[in-house]
This record gives C-alpha cells, structure tokens and sequence, in this order.
C-alpha cells in the first residue's frame, strides 16, 4: 500500500471510528462502499490476473466513501485536495543554504585568504562531529522514537493543523483524530525526507562557499596568512597538516606546505604574505573530498529509504477495524482473540460473552483462544511464559478478571502494554471512555478501536492489547 493510498485509508478509518452515531456515514452507506469496493477489487484483481488484496479492498472503499462525504459536504472535498505537509520545504532549504552558503565568505575580509578561517573549518568540523553522530546512533542500541507531537515532525507531516469549518460535529472530529494519527504514522517516511533535505542542504550550503570563493577569487587578488594570539607557527602547521591531509593524499597536484611557509606567512612577521591561490585549492579541495561528495551520498541512502516507505508505507492491518473489513470479503486469515481468566472461572454465558466480543472487534470470523485460569498473584505475562506473548497466531491478548479483584498496576509485556478496559462478558454494550471505565486505570489500547465493541458490567473486566509484530 503506497502513502497516498494509507492517507485516503486512515482518513476514513478515523471518520468511521469518530462518526459513532452514523452522522455523517450511515450504515447503508457503509454496506453500499464495502459492497462496491468488493466488485471493483475483484475486477481490479481480474484484470491483473491476481487474488483480490486487502489492500484493494481498502482502496477502492476509501475512494467510494471520500467521495460520497466530498459531494455531500464541500468543505470536506476542499479539505482533500489541500495538499498536507509543506512539501516545498524539500526543495526550498539546499536553495537557500546554498545562497546561505555563498554568503558565508562575506563576513572576512573579501581580499584575504585566512590560512585559520573560521567559516571554512567550521564547515569541516561540523560536518565530521555529524558523521560521528551518525555512526553513534547507528551502532549504539536506542529506544524507538517517540510520536510527532505538535513540534517540526508534525507541521511537516500535516501541515497547519486547522480544521475546516463548516464541517458536521463527527466529521470534524475524524479531520482531527486524522490529523494526529496521521502524523504519526507517517512519522518514519517523514524523517526520512528531512534526513534526505538536510544531508542536501549541507552539501549546498558547502558548495555553495566554496564556489564563492572560486567565484571572487576570479574579480579580487588573494593574499593569504594567518595570525594567533594563542597558537604559534609550529601549532598552526600541525592543524593544517591534519586539515588539508585527504586532499593531498587524493590530489596529488596540489602543493604542500611546510612549517617555514606557515612561518612566512603570518601577518604579524616581517616577510609580506604570499598569494592566496595554494589555499583556495586547499580549502576547495577539503571540503569537496569530507563535505560535497558524502553528504549527497548520505541524502542517496535517505532518499532511498523514503522511496521505500512511500511505496509500501507502514500501515499495520492487523488493526480490529481491518480485521473487521478483511473479514467481509474473506481476505487474510481469521483473527484470534486469546483470553487469560485472572482469578476467574468462566461460565457459559460469559463465554458467549467473549464470542461476540470477539466478532464484534476483529470480525465475524474472529476465534477465541481460552487460556486456563491464572492463580491469584501471579502476573498474566508469567501465564504466558511457556506460548510466549507473541505466539503464533494469535492477534490480541485478553485479561479477563473480576472488578473487585482489579490489578493495581499494569503488565508490561514485550512491545505493548495490556491496559485494563472494563468489560463483563455478557451484559449492555458500552464505550470504553464511559463512566465504566472510571474503575479501573484509565489507558485502554483499543479505546479509538473499539468504540462501542466492549461490553461493560459491574461484575467483570477484560483488558485487551494488540499482539506485538513477530
């Protein structure tokens, strides 16, 4: 699924999961998508000679229901042809740091070379501290980033976060929950874009200085030295030793230095500076080799990685609202619903209870996987030690205990957290943001994906969490 097939997708799923009360969507509107999202995906497939995909499936309903919400509300089809992100900031930040860079030299004085330019090495020094970090953060383990809040990430994943008015309550409660879902989501393809626009800004920004000064050096005779409070000759000869050592290792033809030419060269000595045409080759040659060559190589391999998550973007379709969907046309394999009964004994009622729970979040064709009962005082997670949290097939873990026997804190369990969400098995469907779920602590993970799936009661409680991605 490329990004702006996810976008249209998730677009959908956060104006279905909002519109709760079938405002803006009714339920025939609803069946009449699906129904002809399945036709057109079966011709879709037809043509290509192929199985019909969830992918296609989820497309083709998209399409079927912006569509419908477009014609009905014109505010809403403004809203989707607005462009989201600031996609002219890829192009117009290597622009500007190039003239950024061409500027750079206009500080110092437009008649001299300075042998310890600041500019010149900070461009150096600045760059390799970058390429540092990079092998840092490539080899040191780190935790996962954490979502796109409302800083930079966000403004460039959706842009200014306003929604349109004139929009009905729930369709402007989806635009929203779309938008901060959105960035979200679209957080991994959004970093690397940046890393790809800033790796080319760098390189421009350099290139840009260095130009410039090829570019005055054609108008303006250099003369080139250098002066220290604090370094002497032999100091100074020793850093541009160091400095300049790649370019005259790569270009032989440039011309070295010694330490009686560093000598000669200083301002403050008796002997006039010298021409400034070596250290232009020396700088220019410097930068092209640790700055211009790498940073459009390292902008390659984001770029790459960008291309990548756009044509196939992450969009997790194990989510119970995909599952619900997949599960009309027959598409992926039936979900799993795996109970674990904390000091609890199941009777027949609150079996059905899970069944219909089950069905009801992850599909009609959802399975429950009833685990033995877990004594009191042990922790769900060591029930699980022998399958293992992540075993094979299973799509949700469920903890299903008695109201009056809630744990006072949360299982942690790899990759995800189970967060106690009342619901008795049996009994009135209720949301989980009731007053039900005042009782228990307020973190239920299925809370947008489950809206009104759980049903609630005074007796019992199950707490849910999606399966953590083998």
């Amino acid at each position: 699924m490329n990004e702006q097939l996810a976008r249209r997708v998730v677009l959908v799923r956060a104006i279905e999961t909002a519109d709760t009360q079938h405002q803006v969507l009714s339920e025939d509107d609803r069946k009449y998508a699906s129904r002809s999202a399945r036709e057109l995906a079966a011709w879709q497939a037809a043509d290509s000679k192929s199985a019909v995909t969830q992918e296609h499936f989820l497309g083709q309903r998209a399409e079927q229901i912006l569509k419908r919400l477009a014609e009905r509300t014109p505010a809403f089809g403004a809203f989707q042809k607005r462009g989201l992100g600031m996609p002219g900031v890829w192009a117009a930040l290597p622009l500007l740091a190039l003239l950024a860079g061409a500027l750079l030299d206009r500080i110092a004085d437009p008649h001299r070379v300075d042998l310890l330019s600041a500019p010149l090495i900070g461009i150096v020094a600045w760059n390799l501290l970058v390429y540092l970090s990079l092998l840092v953060w490539a080899l040191v383990p780190r935790r996962k980033t954490g979502p796109a809040g409302g800083g930079l990430l966000r403004r460039l994943s959706v842009g200014k976060p306003a929604v349109p008015r004139k929009l009905p309550s729930a369709l402007s409660t989806g635009v929203a929950n779309f938008m901060g879902e959105w960035a979200l989501l679209s957080e991994p393809l959004t970093r690397a874009r940046l890393s790809r626009t800033v790796h080319l800004a760098a390189a421009a920004f350099a290139l840009g200085a260095v130009l410039s000064l090829y570019a005055r050096g054609l108008l303006t005779q250099y003369i080139a030295g250098w002066e220290s409070t604090f370094l002497d000759a032999n100091q100074v000869h020793t850093l541009l030793s160091w400095l300049f050592a790649p370019a005259l290792f790569v270009f032989r033809q440039l011309q070295g230095f010694s330490l009686a030419d560093i000598e000669a060269l200083r301002f403050t000595a008796n002997t006039p500076p010298g021409g400034g045409e070596r250290w232009v080759h020396l700088y220019g040659a410097t930068i092209l080799l640790l700055v211009v060559l790498p940073r459009p190589v390292l902008a390659a391999i984001a770029a790459m990685r960008a291309a990548r998550l756009k044509r196939r973007f992450p969009l997790e379709l194990e989510h119970p609202y995909f599952r619900k969907l997949a599960d009309s046309i027959g598409a992926g394999t039936p979900a799993v619903l795996r109970v674990l009964p904390y000091s609890f004994t199941l009777d027949e009622a609150r079996d059905r209870g899970l069944w219909t729970v089950a069905a009801m979040a992850l599909g009609a064709q959802a399975r429950v996987l009833l685990r033995p009962t877990v004594p009191y005082g042990e922790e769900p997670k060591e029930a699980l030690r022998e399958n293992g949290f992540d075993e094979a097939g299973v799509t949700v873990t469920a903890a299903l205990f008695s109201l009056s026997a809630t744990p006072e804190k949360e299982t942690t369990a790899p990759s995800s957290t189970i967060s106690y969400v009342p619901a008795a098995a049996a009994w009135p469907y209720c949301s989980t943001n009731q007053a039900c779920s005042s009782a228990v602590p307020a973190k239920p993970v299925w809370k947008r994906a489950l809206p009104s799936a759980l049903p609630c009661g005074a007796s019992s409680a199950v707490s849910m969490a999606p399966q953590p991605r083998s």
